[in-house]
């Protein structure tokens, strides 16, 4: 089933899920990032060497679970964290903790930037792996991202615009204003973009398409009674 739902009603349904039906955050996340990892693996050849990159949020969190199951299909999987570790949010900071148990490179980009020169650039390796990566994923930024992006994250966007991998952004396309749809610099420029219980009401506008490519909508194991609550105007 699909739903047509302002901004921020999609914000306020994991709110409702949550809070009023006594959902758990994590697993929303699992859902989420095991779905995403789902769809992704069928658009790939398998083996794929994959990239995915995360902020500290809870869009972070979703690529962070989407690496764990690409890496149990037996996929090559590297993961490139741009944020302060201090900033993680709870379930982000859950499924790092997962995965840092496993075999899964983990980088923390800011750690590495190379400061040499103005402005700060990725090192070798960080640039390499995106750059020979057979799948890059944009897992940096949220619907609740102000401004255009800044730091390692910028500089990750930048270079896994100029690769030649196949290109996921999951929920939006890091860089875009989900206000008005319009592109920042930079701006993830997907082949798919991959929401989360309902279309962004700004993937409509002619900018946007720009950034998007082909949009999938996941459900992601929420009742429509949750639906059905938001789109009622009820009180959380």
């Amino acid at each position: 089933m699909t739903y047509n739902l302002t901004l921020d009603q999609i914000r306020l349904v994991d709110r409702v899920a949550i809070e009023q039906f006594g959902m758990s955050g994590l697993v929303l996340m699992e859902n989420a990032g095991r779905g995403a990892a789902d769809f992704i693996a069928d658009q790939t050849s398998e083996p794929s060497s994959y990239v995915i990159l995360c902020g500290t949020g809870n869009n972070g969190g979703d690529g962070l679970v989407i690496a764990r199951h690409l890496h149990a299909r037996g996929q090559s999987v590297f993961v490139l964290i741009s944020g302060n570790r201090d900033k993680l949010s709870h379930d982000c900071g859950v499924n790092l903790t997962i995965l840092q148990k496993t075999t899964v490179p983990i980088l923390w980009c800011d750690e590495n930037l190379q400061s040499g020169s103005e402005p700060s650039v990725l090192d070798a390796e960080t640039l390499n792996r995106i750059a020979n990566a057979d799948v890059v994923i944009d897992a940096l930024l949220g619907t609740g991202a102000k401004g255009a992006p800044r730091g390692s994250g910028a500089l990750l966007i930048e270079a896994a615009n100029a690769s030649h991998a196949k290109k996921f952004a999951i929920d939006v396309p890091s860089g875009m204003n989900t206000e008005t749809g319009e592109l920042g610099t930079p701006t993830f420029i997907a082949d798919f973009t991959i929401a989360f219980v309902a279309e962004k009401p700004c993937f409509q506008l002619s900018h946007s398409k720009n950034a998007t490519g082909t949009i999938v909508v996941l459900p992601i194991g929420i009742p429509p009674e949750v639906i059905d609550h938001v789109v009622a105007g009820n009180r959380v």
